[in-house]
């Protein structure tokens, strides 16, 4: 039997890695996470092992050494150095320079170890890994290799590091938390900082903090950014601000007057190539659509094609299915029959979709090159100015109608029977005859139904589709079109938005180009085209907005019966968002609205987080489940209740 050496108590040995084993007396019963070995394990492959661990020789049942150790002390170290072993980068056998004690309690000392120490202050961190780029040039990939962490939480302490030392020596006394002071490490600008610390002395949460810090700047999401795109803004010499700390949706762009340049310069660009490609008299840029312009719109009618066009279009549309039913089984087509689909393709977009602009109103009017909401540039034709209009043929003045004098206006004069026969009528008889003819025209009309339907569509088309000046109606009706987007920034750009205007484009191309035309188009509609034009007019004059500045609350309860008649679904129109509606009311509100969509379950799990993060979980939370805010909501249509018969008494 091999006697072992006795290793007095304090000896420092290297012991071989797969000697050493976790010992039971070691206090730490949680395991270790997976990160924290990573890290164990990226210090000790840059500076070696700079803490011994301690160990105590294993004793077997016969009180005998059994040749292996327990580590009382460093068994996160001793987990890293195998983690090692596995990535061959030492070997099994690894030695380890280890400290024996045999003198101490094992788990008193384990104990000891991870009760009487103090963690490092995060500030003290932060500045520690500053120096370590600033002093030592290393850069984030480096430093996250030698601690084992990300190059991305590098970035983080680096920045956290950065913050101005005022508000890092107040987060040091506990005056700033961490949130906090990473919502100001959004801007490196110490003065920016210091500012915002004083201007918010009343309320310092973390999104406060980091609105005011970027108030000035434009976010990623915006239409501006989104047009000129951030590759083009860089190139141009832009910075963009990174949060490294939040989702921050692509950042923020900082240099405001350098995107509004490119956007602008991007548009105008636009509108010259429009201009010189359609043949528009002018063409302008424009961030947001001019609607004061007061400008006439004309829109798109059918193309006239000669014969030879018409004969054209069909022979390309016959080649083209022919070699469709040629060639459908075919997976990869040949390279010649590819070539001729895409010029028959070009050949048919040549000709257009069948609708143009009248050359005339091309020559005379002109296009707005805008930015929607969505960054997405938009092109509105056919706008005509005032002073392009064509001027219209006077027709020769007639004689004028005799003045009315204080004398009857019947009374025959002496010489009557010499009078012209061709003489006008007095003012005050044309008035009265034709009272006369309104009266008979309004009972003619009010027993035609149809006919009432096709004068009230011709009125409110006319005032729907052309200008005030050219209204061809003898039925006066109002309709006003109030300007939304001024409430919903954007909502011309939704869907609902873009149907109606896609409902609107199609009508104005049926509709003739002159007012006076629209008469005879009317009153030849079917029933049926007749109903949609005047629903379509009729839709464009409600308003349902709840202005406080325009109290009018028979319009708003109106509006909620004509919802209910029309089955409105708002969730056809509306989602509710964090950015659109949760972000923006009282936490209580977002609560309530979870526990009244998804369950009160869903809105327990919502107690607790920051106002940003319950908003973001209330928009999961609600997705798909069609809840909508009271305002939104559409009462159910009660049924009508049959009347009592009325009972006459006999006499």
């Amino acid at each position: 039997m091999t006697v072992q050496p006795v290793i007095e108590s304090g000896a420092v040995i290297d012991i071989p890695l797969n000697k050493l084993k976790k010992s039971p007396k070691n206090a730490r019963k949680t395991p270790h996470t997976e990160a924290a070995i990573e890290a164990l394990a990226a210090s000790i492959a840059a500076k070696g092992m700079l803490q011994a661990p301690v160990v105590e020789p294993e004793v077997g049942e016969d009180g005998e050494p059994t040749g292996f150790w327990l580590v009382t002390i460093g068994e996160g170290r001793r987990l890293a150095m195998l983690l090692r072993a596995r990535r061959k980068e030492v070997r099994k056998a690894e030695p380890v320079r280890c400290v024996v004690d045999t003198c101490n309690d094992a788990h008193e000392i384990s104990l000891d170890e991870n009760v009487t120490r103090s963690d490092m202050h995060p500030a003290d961190q932060f500045e520690a890994f500053r120096r370590l780029a600033e002093e030592r040039g290393l850069s984030a990939e480096e430093i996250g290799a030698r601690f084992g962490v990300s190059a991305h939480v590098v970035r983080q302490r680096l920045r956290l590091g950065a913050v101005s030392p005022r508000l890092l020596s107040i987060y040091r006394e506990g005056g700033l938390t961490l949130d906090q002071l990473m919502a100001f490490a959004v801007s490196e600008d110490h003065e920016r900082q210091e500012q915002v610390y004083e201007q918010l002395s009343w309320n310092r949460s973390a999104a406060l903090i980091r609105r005011a810090m970027t108030e000035a700047k434009v976010p990623a999401g915006d239409r501006r950014a989104v047009f000129v795109g951030a590759e083009a803004y860089a190139e141009a010499g832009g910075t963009i601000l990174r949060d490294l700390f939040t989702e921050d949706g692509g950042g923020w762009f900082e240099d405001v007057a350098l995107l509004d340049r490119l956007a602008s310069e991007k548009l105008e660009a636009v509108a010259t190539e429009v201009r010189a490609r359609e043949g528009w008299k002018w063409a302008t840029a424009s961030l947001d659509y001019p609607h004061g312009h007061g400008l006439r719109r004309v829109y798109p009618h059918p193309v006239e094609r000669s014969e030879a066009e018409k004969a054209q279009i069909a022979a390309l549309s016959e080649e083209y299915d022919a070699l469709v039913s040629e060639w459908d089984a075919v997976e990869d087509l040949p390279a010649e029959v590819e070539a001729r689909f895409k010029e028959i393709d070009a050949a048919l977009d040549a000709f257009g979709d069948g609708m143009g602009y009248d050359p005339e109103e091309v020559a005379r009017g002109g296009v707005f090159v805008i930015l929607g909401h969505d960054g997405q540039m938009r092109l509105e034709r056919g706008l005509i100015r005032p002073e392009d209009e064509p001027v219209p043929e006077l027709e020769p003045e007639s004689e004028p109608a005799a003045e009315p004098s204080g004398e009857a206006p019947d009374q025959p004069a002496p010489d009557e029977e010499a009078e012209d026969e061709a003489a006008p009528l007095s003012e005050r008889l044309v008035l009265e005859l034709t009272a006369y003819r309104t009266l008979g025209l309004r009972e003619a009309v009010a027993a035609d139904a149809t006919l009432a339907l096709s004068a009230l569509a011709h009125a409110l088309a006319l005032r729907t589709f052309y200008p005030p000046y050219d209204q061809p109606s003898c039925v006066e009706v109002k309709l006003v079109s109030a300007y939304l987007d001024g409430h919903a920034p954007g909502l011309s750009d939704s869907p609902a938005a873009r149907r109606m205007a896609e409902r609107h484009d199609a009508w104005a191309s049926r509709l003739p180009r002159e007012s006076g035309e629209v008469w005879a188009f009317v009153i030849g509609l079917p029933t049926s085209d007749l109903l949609d034009l005047l629903a379509h007019c009729a839709a464009l004059g409600i308003n349902a907005v709840r202005n406080p500045v325009d109290r009018r609350a028979g319009a708003w309860d109106h509006a909620d019966k004509l919802a209910t008649a029309a089955g409105l679904d708002m969730t056809r129109v509306w989602t509710p968002t964090a950015q659109s509606y949760f972000g923006r009311v009282t936490k209580a509100r977002i609560v309530e609205a979870v526990a009244e969509g998804a369950g009160e379950a869903a809105a327990e799990r919502l107690t607790g987080l920051k106002k940003s993060e319950m908003a973001e979980a209330a928009e999961q939370a609600l997705a798909g489940t069609g809840w909508l805010p009271t305002l939104l909501r559409t009462a159910p249509a009660v049924e009508a209740q049959p009347s009592e018969p009325v009972m006459v008494a006999a006499e």
